[in-house]
């Protein structure tokens, strides 16, 4: 059964990484429940984080501009707060494995912190932790369930999966109420197209609005996309639901498809466009999973969410955002 989201009126919310994709869709459905919402990002310009991503709500959110890794800042925003969405991190599959230091600094190393400054100034707050499919590595079937083993396949899948495993334990140990949301591809407005670094389909979209043609690699590689507002929607309700406490859940989509089918999709959307079919870079190629979609059914059974936005309609409000915005999301 579905948690009643009035819950959230007048409560205040602490989101890390606030300024990012899903923090901000976040903290904006948040706003329109009457909480009270603060944001921190570092807006580090790799990861994600951008000031247009909360345009016209910039006067209803407390943004705090500064790194999660700064333990003085986050004790004084989590002393006071109901909720923490803890979604900040290094996203990068790459980045990661060339940089494994930073990676290990932000996904790891600062995520303990935050629960250790929680556990000491804040032990009844309530938070979420945003994981990643990352964790499961390449897959020993398909649907990916919970009880899939757990074998990253690069340093930010073994970074996630510490993070996740450190809000776990402290819930079972110390009774901080976390719960942990493994993400599978998110997508929609707001989300990064400058780069690749945060999704595939980011570039894919930019490319075909500047009338170029995109690179899909490999192609016959299957995937699940789940709509950020989707995605929001489940944040929230883990939030709220009491059975979720101590237990990590996937998340999925409405749908699997292949990333040449998805490709094709995206241009019969565009109404023209082309794309080249190659192979995986060699640096790529050594930390790709191949086909991965998810079951989410625990997830559903514990807190009555489920998809509500067929692919089609997130792709289609995705490219209309950025068919206005394209400029101002890829000139920072």
């Amino acid at each position: 059964m579905k948690s009643d989201l009035s819950n959230f009126q007048g409560k205040h919310v602490l989101i890390t990484g606030g300024l990012g994709f899903i923090g901000s869709t976040l903290a904006i459905h948040l706003l329109k429940l009457d909480a009270k919402v603060t944001l921190i990002d570092s807006l580090e310009p790799n990861y994600g984080g951008h000031l247009s991503n909360i345009e016209g709500y910039q006067d209803d959110l407390t943004v705090v501009v500064d790194d999660v890794r700064n333990t003085d800042t986050i004790q004084k925003l989590i002393r006071n707060q109901d909720f923490l969405f803890n979604l900040a991190g290094q996203t990068s599959h790459l980045d990661s494995m060339q940089d494994p230091e930073t990676d290990l600094a932000i996904n790891c190393t600062a995520q303990l912190s935050i629960l250790e400054t929680c556990r000491h100034h804040n032990p009844s707050i309530r938070t979420v932790f945003a994981s990643t499919r990352q964790i499961y590595g390449t897959p020993q079937y398909l649907p990916v369930d919970e009880k899939h083993p757990l074998r990253p396949v690069d340093v930010n899948g073994i970074n996630k999966l510490a993070g996740e495993q450190y809000h776990l334990l402290y819930n079972n140990v110390h009774g901080l109420r976390s719960s942990v949301l493994r993400l599978t591809n998110t997508i929609g407005p707001r989300m990064r197209i400058k780069d690749a670094r945060q999704t595939f389909l980011g570039i894919w979209m930019r490319r075909l609005l500047e009338g170029q043609p995109f690179e899909v690699w490999g192609g016959q590689q299957l995937r699940d996309l789940t709509d950020v507002d989707d995605c929001v929607q489940a944040l929230l309700q883990s939030a709220l639901c009491q059975d979720t406490y101590g237990k990590a859940f996937n998340l999925g989509g409405s749908e699997t498809i292949s990333l040449k089918s998805l490709a094709e999709l995206l241009i019969d959307i565009h109404g023209k466009g082309t794309f080249n079919l190659c192979p995986f870079p060699q640096e790529r190629a050594a930390i790709d999973i191949g086909d991965y979609y998810a079951s989410d059914e625990l997830f559903r059974a514990t807190t009555g969410w489920q998809p509500q936005i067929q692919l089609r309609q997130t792709l289609e409000r995705t490219l209309d955002f950025y068919s206005d915005h394209l400029k101002h999301y890829v000139e920072v």
